[in-house]
Formats: structure tokens, C-alpha cells, sequence
């Protein structure tokens, strides 16, 4: 008799515990992806401060970035960036800052304001 008296009792612990186990799974997601985000912006910030220091052309470091940082959607605009100055002389330092903001997929946070940056020495 004590049998008849349980039954059920899983779908009621499932349907308590589904929840939690879904928000985790969700936040996972989230979270993977925005360090995505991230780690792309900071190797296109880096690729874009090298082509700077290279060529001292602003328009190649914005493509050289848009071009590292391929899997962003959508993609990365001349908004996006700031430059530390507008040339890049020898022995001075450039920076590349890229603002990217992250929708999420769930819609449950966010959005989040992600940056990546790249600093090289000119002339290198």
C-alpha cells in the first residue's frame, strides 16, 4: 500500500526540478557564447593595432579586424572602433578599442556591452 501512496511523486520532483535545470542549462549557453564574443573581440582588437602599427592605415586595421572577428552577427562597423590616435608614429603606441553589444539567445539578460582592445608599438 505504501507503493500506491508514492506513485507519482517523480513527475512531481521533475516538474520542480525542471526549471533549475533548464535556467542552467540556458545560463551555460549564455555564458559560452559571450566568451566567444569575447575572445573574438580581443583577437581582432589585437589584429587591428597590428596592421596599425604596420601600415599606419586605419582602413586596413578596420578590415583586418572585421576579417578576424568573422563570426560576430552582426558584424563589426566603423562605429565599433576607436583608434588611440589617428597615425601610428614610430615608437609610440597604438591602440585599437572594438564596442561590441551581445544579444542574448534566451532574452532573459542582456544585452551586454563586451570590449576588446589591442595595443602595439609603431613601426614594429
Amino acid at each position: 500500500m505504501r507503493r500506491a501512496s508514492e506513485r507519482g511523486a517523480v513527475a512531481v520532483e521533475f516538474a520542480l526540478l525542471a526549471p533549475v535545470l533548464i535556467s542552467l542549462l540556458l545560463g551555460i549557453m549564455e555564458f559560452g557564447r559571450a566568451y566567444n564574443v569575447q575572445v573574438s573581440l580581443s583577437n581582432a582588437g589585437r589584429e587591428g593595432a597590428r596592421v596599425m602599427a604596420i601600415s599606419n592605415d586605419q582602413t586596413a586595421a578596420k578590415t583586418a579586424a572585421e576579417n578576424a572577428a568573422v563570426s560576430l552577427s552582426p558584424g563589426l562597423t566603423d562605429a565599433n572602433f576607436t583608434f588611440s590616435s589617428p597615425s601610428c608614429t614610430t615608437g609610440s603606441q597604438m591602440t585599437v578599442t572594438i564596442n561590441y553589444t551581445l544579444n542574448t539567445l534566451t532574452g532573459i539578460a542582456g544585452p551586454f556591452p563586451l570590449q576588446g582592445v589591442g595595443t602595439m608599438l609603431c613601426g614594429g
